[in-house]
């Protein structure tokens, strides 16, 4: 009763760590995949690229979309990104572990604000928009050095950065939720008997 079912349990925990180091290696893959991306679709459009950067943080809202607890999605994201750090990048440490808290806190508003009781495709699509937009800022902020927001470049990557936010973080990982919910991979979890049909699930 009461806040009960906010509570982590070892499952929880568990699972949480596995999605992470897969998240983590997911995210070191596209480390390498980027830079040549970044390139074609910058020749065609400046911030074109921005519509894939939901890649790096899409783990949040599927994170709380499968734990369905508070802080789900700052934790998957951190050990995703020590995962990613153990395997070796490019990135700075210190830029790597502040993006992905600030990426899983946003990816907790809309679901924080159900207090943890809806987990829908409209919240997935809201957490995914709101990380966008909190990415989207912090590159204009700390690694594009001269890129203006309201510049034509800085214009194209915010709304291709939502975009990316709402389809691949929000949607792409709903979607992924559902899909592996009912092959009964997740029925240690409330999320996973949901999924299934079990109204029995808290």
């Amino acid at each position: 009763m009461g806040g009960a079912y906010l509570r982590w349990t070892p499952a929880d925990i568990a699972v949480g760590a596995a999605v992470g180091v897969a998240c983590g290696v997911i995210f070191q893959g596209f480390n390498f995949i980027y830079p040549v991306l970044s390139s074609l679709l910058g020749a065609i459009l400046p911030g074109l690229a921005s519509l894939f950067h939901a890649i790096w943080y899409a783990s949040g809202v599927f994170a709380v979309l499968v734990i369905r607890k508070p802080g789900a999605a700052i934790y998957v994201n951190l050990v995703g990104s020590f995962a990613e750090m153990v395997i070796g990048n490019q990135y700075a440490f210190g830029f790597v572990v502040i993006s992905a808290m600030l990426q899983g806190a946003c990816s907790e508003i809309p679901f924080a604000v159900a207090r943890y009781r809806s987990f829908t495709l409209p919240l997935a699509i809201a957490g995914g928009a709101l990380t966008g937009v909190e990415y989207g800022i912090y590159l204009l902020l700390f690694r594009y050095a001269g890129v203006s927001l309201l510049s034509p470049r800085g214009i194209t990557h915010m709304i291709c950065e939502v975009i990316g936010g709402m389809v691949i973080a929000g949607m792409a990982s709903w979607f992924l939720y559902v899909a592996l919910a009912k092959t009964g991979a997740l029925d240690r979890l409330a999320s996973g008997r949901a999924a299934r049909g079990d109204t029995s699930a808290a």
